[in-house]
């Protein structure tokens, strides 16, 4: 299978952090979760994460759950910045971060280190790599709009939470 073939089953996810959103966790769970099965419904198997606290994260736990507690063919493919860049976060969200990791079918480290770009370059590495993407956008300015931006730009279908 050509990249260009793998790609049309391939989806990822943007979105903000958690204090940044504007609608309760549960309320976006839910509404990612509305997205994930309708993409998988639309024949989409392979899901990208970047790996961000909130949105990101959330996601990929909807996707492993769905493979593993309901049987579905579905691989995860965590996009991760650069090695360590989760070092600051909360015991919790380490946890999380971690139990993601361990059960993704394939990490991609983007940089080797920070640098001011690093977090653009893996946004549009998943898009390069996907055929929608899933937002929870509030329309402020920040990475997760100009995601959005950069898929528009590039043709890739983008599904909002509602």
């Amino acid at each position: 299978m050509t990249e260009a073939e793998k790609r049309l089953h391939r989806c990822a996810f943007t979105g903000h952090r958690p204090e940044k959103l504007t609608k309760p966790e549960y309320e976006i769970k839910a509404a990612l979760e509305k997205e994930i099965r309708r993409a998988i419904g639309d024949g989409f198997t392979v899901f990208i994460t970047g790996m961000a606290r909130g949105v990101d994260l959330w996601a990929a736990q909807i996707v492993l759950h769905i493979r593993d507690k309901e049987g579905e063919n579905l691989k995860l493919i965590c996009a991760v910045p650069y090695m360590g860049f989760n070092a600051r976060w909360s015991q919790e969200d380490r946890d999380m971060y971690h139990a993601v990791l361990s059960a993704a079918d394939l990490i991609r480290y983007i940089a080797s280190g920070y640098s001011r770009d690093v977090f653009q370059r893996r946004n549009e590495w998943m898009v390069d790599r996907a055929a929608r993407l899933i937002a929870a956008y509030n329309g402020t300015p920040g990475g997760t709009r100009n995601t959005i931006d950069y898929a528009k730009r590039k043709g890739v279908p983008c599904a909002f939470l509602k």
